[in-house]
């Protein structure tokens, strides 16, 4: 069954709240993300807690699951998914933050 639109909003909200402080979830970097070194990393870090550049073409479902942004002559994608607490499956229910951790992966564009 397809999500409502009051979904979609309270599993933006979560993920807006998430991902502005990484609190509720995982936050993993590539290889290629962490090999350019910690002023990098902390740049990059306030870029994507800052992110703010979503569209219908970019976020279709309205989620602000995902973003792309150029750093340093690198094109950067984060990702938020949605995995059971025990991070073993997806999750059941990503707009109840009860049965879902969210888990945001930062990569060089390359790696994807």
């Amino acid at each position: 069954m397809p999500e409502t639109k009051s979904e979609n909003k309270s599993v933006c909200a979560l993920n807006d709240a998430f991902r502005a402080r990484f609190v509720g979830g995982r936050v993993l970097m590539t290889n290629g993300v962490q090999s350019l070194g910690q002023n990098a990393i902390k740049n990059i870090v306030s870029l994507v807690q800052n992110y703010s550049n979503f569209s219908e073409d970019n976020d279709p479902y309205g989620e602000h699951d995902f973003g792309s942004f150029e750093f340093d002559n690198h094109k950067l994608f984060w990702k938020i998914d949605y995995y059971d607490k025990a991070c073993e499956m997806g999750s059941p229910d990503p707009s109840d933050p009860n049965q879902t951790t969210r888990v945001l992966t930062i990569m060089l564009a390359n790696e994807y």
